[in-house]
């Protein structure tokens, strides 16, 4: 009986040591993602311009060491001169006023299962009765583990 018992403890104290081990050689993602917007053909870039009533196309390349999970965008106002900029370079701004009929768009764009590299292209319309001036492009990378990168953009509507 106490061999039964000692072979029996041996088992279980070898099947829970070779799942540690197993749990060891796992490497744990602790790399956020990446959000490139000096590539060429990213749009927008700081300061860039787009036009009230005309559609643009948002061109944003996103990366991952491992896999990437979605992408959102936040497109908001910036009348009164707050900041999320990420960007070096600043644009010349537009005097502080008070929004009447701000443009607002917050959207998530999900990224096709098991990609590192991706580009995302989003359409996206500006109402030909939006406030002009200084708006901010906030783009939002989150990868399978949830580590996230965020990248702020000033820019214009005209």
């Amino acid at each position: 009986m106490k061999q039964k018992q000692l072979f029996t403890g041996l088992l279980s104290f070898l099947v829970l040591l070779s799942a540690c081990s197993k749990k060891d050689q796992e490497t744990i993602d602790t790399t956020y993602p990446e959000i490139d917007v000096v590539t060429a053909s990213a749009f927008p870039k700081q300061c860039s311009e787009v036009q009230r009533g005309q559609p643009f196309t948002a061109k944003i390349h996103v990366s991952d060491n491992k896999e990437l999970g979605s992408v959102s965008i936040d497109i908001h106002h910036n009348f009164d001169h707050h900041s999320h900029s990420t960007e070096v370079s600043a644009c010349n701004m537009e005097a502080v006023k008070t929004p009447v009929k701000p443009m607002v768009l917050i959207q998530t764009i999900p990224v096709p299962v098991g990609q590192t590299n991706h580009v995302v292209e989003q359409v996206i319309n500006i109402p030909a009765d939006v406030d002009p001036g200084d708006y901010h492009f906030l783009i939002r990378v989150t990868d399978k583990e949830g580590w996230q990168t965020i990248k702020g953009l000033s820019f214009k509507i005209r």
